[in-house]
């Protein structure tokens, strides 16, 4: 499948908007508090006319300023000199992810043993899910709890929330599907450890992506951690090939 890797990036940060960013010479400098790096980094999103000797130090000051670690996302869109210039001044690849992504026209068979517990899908993201999602990630940061809320709540796009609810009411797993154009994302599978290996996540993003083709969507894309073979084979299942690499670059 053909991809136009910008546009996935413009998806990617239409879908999960961080708690503080500002718009600097083409770059965005995004805040969440140190909650993922996703969130919290330095991203180039169109053209820079300014040196870039200078514009390093300038987000240094920023990201000082917000008291969290400097971070730059480097992806195949950004001014190829940066990721040098940034190991010459100390900064080390923290973080490798995989872009991956699926034609969903045609989904791959359902199997035939249905996952041991049902599934729940909500429109939005509630209050619950978060909870939940919380409790599988083990977030315990009073900042984090207090402003990843109003990061959910700042998605603009049209979304599909699933979790799988235990009878005692806790949330054992959760996924997120973000609707935008013709793209349907996938985001935060997580499932609780007892829970693993039993058809889970693959359950969860199967519906996620059933839910997106049923709104209009013909593609799919997520990202996962490079060294996660485990999911990255899971979602190869599902039809998801792998499409370019980001990396991030911490001081």
């Amino acid at each position: 499948m053909d991809i136009d890797i910008k546009t996935i990036e413009d998806l990617s940060l239409n879908a999960w908007p961080s708690f503080q960013m500002q718009v600097y010479d083409g770059w965005i400098l995004r805040y969440s508090g140190y909650y993922t790096h996703r969130t919290n980094c330095v991203e180039q999103i169109g053209a820079s006319i300014l040196p870039l000797s200078g514009k390093i130090p300038f987000c240094e000051r920023i990201y000082r300023r917000w008291g969290t670690p400097c971070i730059f996302k480097i992806s195949p869109i950004t001014d190829p000199a940066l990721d040098g210039l940034l190991a010459a001044r100390g900064y080390r690849i923290e973080h490798r992810v995989i872009n991956m992504t699926a034609d969903i026209r045609s989904l791959p068979a359902s199997p035939e043993n249905k996952p041991p517990l049902p599934l729940t899908v909500e429109s939005r993201v509630l209050p619950e899910w978060i909870d939940g999602l919380f409790s599988l990630k083990g977030t315990t940061d009073p900042l984090h709890r207090r402003i990843v809320p109003g990061m959910y709540a700042a998605i603009p796009m049209d979304e599909a929330a699933v979790s799988v609810r235990l009878p005692d009411g806790t949330i054992g797993a959760t996924g997120l599907g973000i609707l935008d154009r013709d793209f349907i994302g996938v985001y935060a599978i997580h499932v609780r450890e007892d829970l693993r290996r039993m058809g889970l996540a693959a359950a969860i993003v199967r519906r996620i992506l059933e839910e997106g083709r049923r709104a209009g969507a013909s593609r799919a894309y997520l990202q996962v951690v490079a060294d996660n073979m485990p999911a990255r084979n899971l979602y190869r299942k599902l039809g998801f090939t792998d499409a370019y690499a980001d990396w991030f670059r911490v001081k």
